[in-house]
């Protein structure tokens, strides 16, 4: 966790300083939402609901700036909810997994006319809290267990421009592999399910010193 804390400031001193660093890289930060799932927790869909955040430096290698690689830091809350259909009582019970990760994206994206931008890449994420509720009540899962300290993701990225500097960030991400193993059961057999998270991020990136590009019209003579 030190070493991503000292990350952090690093990455922060790059947009903070972005005045030598103006004509390579760019200084940007991003916030929004994530909608996500734990494929194999035997709750479905994309119901629990947190938070993405952080800084990010973006670094144009190509000469027309059609490729670009970006760096982030990002806090980011994924994990599971659902209510529990067959109970009427009210308050109606619930499960709520609540997975804090301290994640670093790497991404290529191809630029489309200083307009949308499209990116595959990779993030390595630690986690930092864990907390689980079952049937309302929390349980004893720690960050030293049953779920894994690390997760490995793989992700698709899709941004578009909606004025100047502001993006607006669609992303999919897929563990690569399990968080957990968990053992189920009922009256009649028992199994084990691999869990992976699912998460849909929504989000807003700022770059602070991107170019602007002014709409121009071809004036046409008489």
């Amino acid at each position: 966790m030190k070493k991503l804390f000292t990350f952090f400031l690093l990455l922060s001193g790059f947009f903070l300083t972005n005045q030598v660093y103006s004509q390579r890289i760019y200084g940007a930060l991003s916030a929004g939402m994530n909608l996500t799932q734990v494929d194999g927790d035997e709750v479905y869909g994309y119901r629990h609901v947190g938070f993405n955040i952080g800084p990010s430096v973006i670094l144009p290698f190509t000469r027309n700036k059609k490729w670009t690689i970006t760096l982030e830091l990002l806090y980011s809350r994924v994990g599971s909810y659902d209510k529990y259909p067959d109970i009427d009582t009210l308050p109606r019970p619930y499960y709520r997994l609540n997975l804090d990760y301290a994640t670093v994206p790497v991404l290529v994206h191809f630029v489309d006319k200083n307009v949308v931008a499209a990116g595959v890449g990779f993030s390595y994420g630690q986690l930092v809290d864990v907390k689980e509720w079952e049937h309302g009540a929390r349980t004893q899962t720690t960050l030293q267990g049953p779920y894994k300290k690390n997760d490995i993701d793989v992700l698709a990225d899709v941004k578009v421009r909606l004025w100047q500097r502001l993006w607006f960030n669609f992303r999919y991400a897929y563990s690569m592999v399990n968080i957990r193993v968990r053992e189920y059961n009922n009256t009649y057999k028992t199994w084990d399910r691999k869990q992976y998270n699912n998460v849909l991020t929504f989000r807003f990136t700022y770059v602070f010193n991107e170019p602007l590009y002014a709409k121009t019209k071809e004036k046409k003579g008489k």
